[in-house]
């Protein structure tokens, strides 16, 4: 059953709202423009998203502007290719924490954990959600990169991996290579988060850009745990453009 009855105008304005709670809304644009970061910033108080999700350096900034606002700040680390070492990867998270940052969301290596080096990337997540954990109610995503490992059993693998090292969260993607975030994908992924009790959030991100993209991922959380499941505390879309689509649709 879908999450939204189509015929019901109330009930999909009740869930493209409840799409609108669940955006990390993102600016991880490789020109790294202020000006961008400033409307950004904005359209999240505003319509208040779960979260803004910017680079390291816009942090401090984010966290001041949002104060208060209830939108926590998220950025990024080993962000996108995954190939830094231990000590620079918790270089980049503390100073991150230190700017005011509530959410990291660190690149799984997954080059390495493909080549056979997991005890590399479990030391590089571990290492991170040591840290991450040490401030308080901050938490760590983990980002598989789940086009690029692309077997669905090795998928599965790395986000046990992620889990067990501490992962508050597993995130599908970058949104910097050519796979997004996929249904196949993230259903792996719920199936680990749900051998573990359901305690583990899940963030699709990567091409995630309509309402109905985002209804989909919904509906499949819906039939493999619950449709109350889904909240800001466990759930987010990684995004630049659904806020765009779903105030569009808000509008009709």
């Amino acid at each position: 059953m879908s999450t939204v009855d189509e015929s019901s105008p109330h009930d999909r304005s009740s869930v493209i709202r409840r799409i609108i709670s669940l955006i990390d809304l993102t600016d991880l644009d490789d020109e790294r423009r202020p000006d961008g970061i400033a409307e950004l910033l904005a359209d999240a108080r505003r319509h208040r998203t779960a979260a803004v999700c910017v680079w390291p350096e816009f942090v401090e900034r984010a966290a001041h502007e949002l104060a208060m606002s209830g939108v926590r700040v998220a950025t990024v680390a080993n962000f996108p290719s995954g190939v830094a070492s231990r000590d620079e990867v918790t270089a980049e998270i503390e100073a991150s924490l230190t700017a005011g940052a509530d959410e990291i969301d660190v690149v799984l290596p997954w080059r390495s954990f493909l080549d056979g080096d997991v005890d590399h990337a479990r030391d590089v997540v571990r290492s991170a959600a040591d840290l991450v954990h040490e401030s308080p109610g901050a938490q760590l995503k983990v980002i598989l990169e789940t086009g690029d490992i692309a077997d669905p059993a090795k998928i599965a693998a790395a986000s046990k991996l992620a889990i067990d090292c501490g992962a508050d969260f597993l995130k599908t993607s970058t949104g910097k290579t050519g796979t997004g975030a996929t249904t196949e994908a993230v259903a792996t992924m719920l199936e680990a988060i749900v051998d573990v009790g359901g305690t583990v959030g899940i963030k699709p991100s990567g091409g995630v850009r309509t309402i109905s993209d985002a209804i989909g991922f919904l509906d499949l959380v819906a039939a493999r745990i619950e449709d109350g499941w889904a909240t800001a505390e466990r759930f987010r879309f990684g995004a630049s453009g659904l806020l765009a689509d779903a105030l569009t649709a808000l509008d009709e």
